[in-house]
């Protein structure tokens, strides 16, 4: 049972607008604290220098203060800070002349007059510079509009990829229970049911990919107008050298490969990547961070990322013969050099090129995540 209250030892200091008060107790339960008629009125149960018990005073200020006291308590401590109501330097706390015995300065944040009236010019002066140079910043008139083209840029990539998805789901599960029933006893049903569900992939979904991709080059042009902070260079490879050339150069001109169970692949892999990606841009625009979905952007692409880059190997492979075979793409120099630069020569490069672009790009998403969900970002919360 707590035995009778007790006053705990309490120190202060002061600025022109401000009165800091710490009360040396520990483990703090239970505080009441408040301001009346000037006066401020402190209760609590902690533990001071009498063990733990109930510790209160009282302290009537020199001059009027306002009524609502900010407090912060830590395991040691607790600290009051109370706002003048007018900003003076006062030659001492209380009203009465004598000093309290529990009271002492603070001589941790002790300041004279002068030692105030200095620091008080300085926060002045700060805010003084602080303000010219965001007065020498021209504002952007403009800025409201890009914001807008962000969002609506963002909007339509995430709702495009979001169809491309949820429809190679659907037929996914649709085509492939269909064909499940129709081979249930045959041995090659793994075979039929990826052939039947996957052999109409590029024609039923190919028109809204080439629309992303196609809207997707404007990411190379925000980059270089600088209306996003993104590098100019990875946009360039991921975009035109990347995906853009798959879909276009390979896929699009090779009727052959546009059968094959590799596109739904590939098309199912960057539309799972761009669903994180471009909601997680659009709330960043806004000023929005929704945890869950900035884990997602950072993560996700760990194993979505190396199955899309060999996913896009497997196609290049698998087309390099077709090239072979038709000659499309390859050059023949004018005599008397009389050679031809054989474009599955130029793919094989390509393959190795990819292979190192995978890699380039996962170090620099990785550093990324770091930056974003490493260890500096937990330290914070």
């Amino acid at each position: 049972m707590a035995g009778p209250s007790l006053r705990p030892h309490v120190h202060w200091a002061q600025r022109h607008r401000e009165l800091f008060l710490r009360v040396d107790l520990s483990d703090v339960r239970n505080p009441d604290i408040t301001i009346t008629d000037n006066v401020l009125h402190f209760r609590a149960q902690g533990h001071g220098a009498k063990g733990d018990n109930i510790y209160e005073f009282e302290i009537e200020f020199l001059e009027p203060v306002e009524p609502k006291p900010v407090c912060r308590m830590t395991q040691r401590q607790l600290n009051i800070t109370v706002q003048k109501k007018e900003s003076n330097w006062w030659e001492r706390l209380t009203k009465q002349e004598k000093r309290p015995l529990f009271l002492a300065p603070d001589f941790d944040r002790w300041l004279d007059e002068s030692d105030a009236e200095m620091e008080l010019k300085e926060k002045e002066e700060e805010k003084i510079n602080k303000m010219k140079i965001e007065s020498r910043v021209p504002k952007d008139p403009f800025k409201h509009l890009k914001k807008g083209y962000l969002i609506m840029y963002n909007l339509v990539q995430f709702l495009g990829f979001s169809w491309i998805f949820v429809n190679m789901t659907v037929r996914l599960f649709i085509l492939g229970k269909g064909n499940m029933e129709i081979h249930l006893f045959s041995k090659t049903v793994g075979f039929l049911c990826l052939t039947d569900s996957f052999y109409d992939t590029f024609h039923t979904i190919s028109d809204m990919m080439y629309f992303c991709q196609t809207l997707a080059l404007m990411e190379i042009m925000n980059s270089l107008i600088g209306l996003v902070k993104s590098p100019l260079i990875p946009s360039v490879v991921q975009v035109i050298f990347g995906r853009n050339f798959v879909l276009f150069v390979i896929l699009g001109t090779l009727e052959e490969m546009q059968s094959k169970p590799v596109v739904f692949f590939i098309f199912y892999f960057w539309s799972i990547i761009e669903l994180f990606r471009y909601p997680y841009y659009m709330l960043s625009c806004i000023g929005i961070e929704w945890k869950p979905l900035t884990w997602l952007r950072y993560t996700a692409w760990i194993p979505l990322y190396p199955l899309g880059g060999l996913a896009e190997a497997v196609c290049i492979v698998q087309s390099i013969p077709i090239f072979s075979e038709t000659g499309k793409f390859s050059l023949g120099l004018p005599n008397p050099l009389n050679v031809t630069i054989q474009f599955p020569f130029v793919l094989q490069i390509y393959l190795i090129a990819l292979f190192l672009g995978v890699f380039v790009n996962f170090r620099y998403l990785y550093k990324q995540r770091k930056q974003h969900l490493g260890p500096k970002k937990r330290k914070m919360k």
